[in-house]
């Protein structure tokens, strides 16, 4: 359950799409998207439309998500590609 921390809504978004295997962390630079599971993005948000944060309707926790997935790429930027 995610709405009992008391967190920014950036931070809960990603522990979401972290959860929904959604997204992946690069171990040096940050956050990448993870398009192994095409599923992953819709868990996402029915994750958020059902369990929003605190102080967040359903409809702002999802644009939460998309926010945070707009800001992050499919790559990571700083890492060569193979």
């Amino acid at each position: 359950m995610h709405n009992l921390q008391a967190e920014p809504p950036r931070g809960w978004a990603i522990s979401v799409l972290k959860e929904a295997g959604a997204i992946r962390e690069c171990e040096e630079h940050g956050w990448i998207q993870d398009r192994a599971d095409p599923h992953a993005r819709e868990r996402a948000l029915e994750i958020a439309r059902r369990d929003p944060l605190v102080g967040l309707s359903d409809r702002e926790a999802v644009a939460a998500i998309g926010e945070v997935l707009d800001d992050i790429g499919d790559t990571c930027p700083e890492c060569p590609s193979n």
